[in-house]
């Protein structure tokens, strides 16, 4: 469960954004900081027993920073009004597809999959789901990914046309214009409250493993 200071927490950074009121709240956000490490922590520990790799990881390395970097951005408030943690084996700022949590008032969030990859990365997911295309489908259509993931893969983020080398008559197609590879599901307040909640976060990233088998293959 995701104690209910943090989200007390993050709802009044999110209303007092500058750093008069963060450093006069310092201890409250170091509190925390250090129950969202122990939740983290706890994440890893489930995803351990499906994916071994990823049991070896420490919770402080896959958490992100409150900070926020504004030299490019035309925000300037200068915290995050989120938690979030990334789970890949090969750490947070790896290549390679993984799982991904965020706690925010109103909304949270679990994902998977990998966003934006590299030209050479996504050539190869590509060229994977094109060779094995019937295995790719039987991903997504499994009762368990359904359950987790109703929405099925993140169609946002896509090209107009075909990839080079694709043609309109791909029976793959719709899948082979994507950019990034993503999958999400939404968490409510009440239900990141509540006890199981670990366990559910835990549960959707294992319905979503046999994905990130496969981008993870299609990138070795």
């Amino acid at each position: 469960m995701i104690p209910a200071h943090i989200l007390k927490f993050l709802k009044e950074l999110q209303k007092n954004n500058e750093r008069t009121w963060f450093e006069a709240n310092r201890s409250r956000y170091e509190a925390a900081k250090a129950d969202f490490l122990v939740f983290t922590q706890d994440v890893i520990n489930g995803i351990a027993k499906f994916d071994a790799p990823v049991g070896e990881l420490l919770a402080k390395n896959c958490t992100f920073r409150i900070n926020r970097d504004v030299r490019f951005s035309k925000n300037k408030a200068p915290y995050k009004n989120n938690m979030s943690a990334y789970f890949n084996k090969a750490g947070k700022k790896a290549t390679g597809a993984g799982y991904y949590i965020h706690i925010q008032p109103g909304a949270s969030f679990a994902a998977a999959g990998i966003w934006q990859p590299e030209p050479t990365e996504l050539s190869g997911i590509r060229q994977e789901i094109d060779y094995n295309f019937d295995e790719w489908k039987k991903i997504f259509n499994t009762a368990t990914f359904k359950k987790h993931f109703p929405s099925g893969i993140d169609q946002t983020d896509l090209l107009v046309r075909p990839p080079k080398g694709y043609s309109e008559e791909n029976p793959a197609i719709g899948y082979l214009k994507l950019k990034s590879y993503v999958v999400r599901r939404p968490f409510s307040d009440a239900e990141i409250a509540a006890k199981d909640f670990t366990k559910e976060v835990t549960k959707t990233f294992q319905a979503v493993k046999p994905l990130i088998d496969f981008l993870n293959r299609a990138g070795d």
